[in-house]
């Protein structure tokens, strides 16, 4: 197994990692070398009927005489029943630069309208993400999946993006079932290629973590396909067909005139990496905090000194106005920084942010200059609301070199929130709950092993699963 070294903070260690493997695959056609699939060496039956089936190869298995693959020599010997016309091929951007002969969608047929469910989306994805074993092993691999209102229906993953469907589709057939109407979630960006592949098995809604093309949206709104990017948490864009999702309730509008702030510029001295970056649920704990501060507000800042990290996430970034000053410092870059008169500032290691408990603190917001929750541990400054009022007072401590969050209280109309009040919506107060050592990282997933025992999935009141990866050490950094 190949080693690495791993720098961090001006130390060398060397590490064993776990690769993913590129395999590349020729693919002979009714004696006819076609191409070379680049791909992952597993269930390759799927990868191949898939793939002939939408290039227009074949229609059903009974089109596909005879499948052998040798993979000591890695060749594929396919028998159809009908040679193959090739149009002109296509370089795609899927890993590994494949070729396909797919056209440009220009026969779509639009599909009729259908009804899905919001939590349905939201479901299935979380439930891609517990799935991607590889992915959270060693990365590189890209995951995608079908479902319905029931669940996942089938799953695949490959170093290629567009592989994964066409696994999918081979998987489909081998089982026969039948996709129109599915829901397809995917880990890798959506490409026109996967749109019109999608199109093809007739699946009425595509979902992705990260962002499409500007190819992709046209051709799923010709073919009337809903369209998602950014799904993280119970957040996302909506780029196409947004009528075919249920409409929002009351409890999922967003908080007119406030600015979510997400403090991410702390040190993590005690945890020794940086927090941000844990990984939990198939995604960084800054992830979740940015889905559910996207869920709640239309603006939403992270304040970090090092917003390099944070490419993805839509949003904007600000570094502190007084540097090295902890938390303090942070809350007043953002409320400075934000485009409504007050904030609600939220540290980036509470992954089990309530939007009930937010929205229940944001209803005081014309009380006072800070409204303050009280938890049975005390103040939580980190998880309060603040009015731009407050500016002037944080910079007359800050300018007399204080940073405790504390001394801004005296000087302000405080509103706080008791304990007993906040425990109607969040008994275990799972909403105030952070993560700044080590211990406490193992604890959580030592909680999540013990629901795994017990059979039962157990999730915290605040509605975000704590799944966390079977990692061997704590400081992991990388993005998922």
């Amino acid at each position: 197994m190949p080693s690495a070294i791993r720098l961090h903070k001006n130390q060398q260690t060397r590490l064993i990692r776990q690769l993913v493997e590129e395999y590349p695959l020729r693919l002979r056609v009714n004696g006819r070398e076609l191409a070379t699939l680049v791909c992952s060496p597993h269930q390759l039956h799927h990868l191949l009927a898939g793939f002939c089936f939408q290039q227009g190869f074949i229609a059903t298995l009974k089109d596909l005489f005879c499948l052998g693959i040798c993979q000591e020599k890695a060749l594929a010997e396919l028998r159809l029943r009908h040679s193959p016309r090739l149009e002109v091929p296509t370089l795609t951007t899927g890993c590994g630069g494949g070729v396909s002969y797919l056209g440009a969608g220009d026969s779509f047929v639009r599909r009729r309208s259908v009804q899905y469910r919001r939590a349905t989306v939201f479901s299935l994805m979380s439930q891609l993400s517990t799935r991607a074993e590889r992915y959270r092993s060693h990365g590189g691999i890209h995951s995608a999946a079908v479902g319905d209102e029931d669940g996942l229906l089938l799953f695949a993953e490959d170093i290629g993006r567009h592989n994964t469907l066409d696994r999918l589709t081979g998987e489909a057939l081998f089982e026969n079932i039948d996709l129109k109407d599915t829901l397809l979630m995917s880990s890798g960006r959506v490409s026109s290629e996967m749109v019109i592949k999608a199109a093809r098995l007739g699946i009425g809604l595509i979902a992705s973590r990260t962002s499409p093309t500007a190819q992709a949206v046209q051709l799923c709104e010709k073919a009337g396909i809903t369209l998602i990017g950014y799904l993280r948490g119970r957040s996302c864009e909506i780029y196409s067909h947004p009528q075919q999702l249920d409409p929002a309730t009351p409890e999922q509008q967003k908080i007119a005139g406030i600015s979510g702030v997400i403090l991410a510029g702390g040190e993590s001295l005690r945890m020794g990496s940086d927090k941000s970056l844990l990984p939990f649920d198939g995604a960084r704990f800054i992830d979740h905090v940015y889905a559910r501060m996207a869920e709640l507000f239309d603006e939403v800042l992270i304040v970090t000194n090092t917003p390099e990290l944070y490419p993805e996430l839509p949003c904007r970034k600000v570094r502190d106005l007084y540097p090295l000053q902890g938390a303090l410092a942070g809350i007043h870059s953002g409320l400075q920084h934000a485009g409504c008169e007050r904030a609600f500032v939220v540290g980036c290691d509470m992954p089990f942010l309530s939007a009930e408990l937010v929205r229940l603190i944001c209803t005081r917001a014309t009380l006072g200059d800070l409204i303050l929750p009280i938890g049975s541990s005390g103040h939580e400054p980190l998880h309060a609301l603040y009015s731009k009022s407050c500016l002037s007072v944080m910079e007359q401590v800050l300018d007399a070199g204080q940073r405790r969050i504390q001394r801004i209280f005296r000087q302000l109309k405080v509103i706080e929130i008791p304990a007993e009040e906040l425990q109607q919506v969040d008994p275990q107060e799972q909403s105030f709950r952070n993560i700044n050592t080590p211990e406490e990282y193992f604890q959580l997933r030592g909680s999540r092993t013990a629901a795994k025992l017990d059979g039962v999935a157990k999730s915290p009141p605040s509605g975000v699963a704590a799944v966390f990866q079977d990692l061997d050490i704590p400081d992991v950094c990388r993005r998922p």
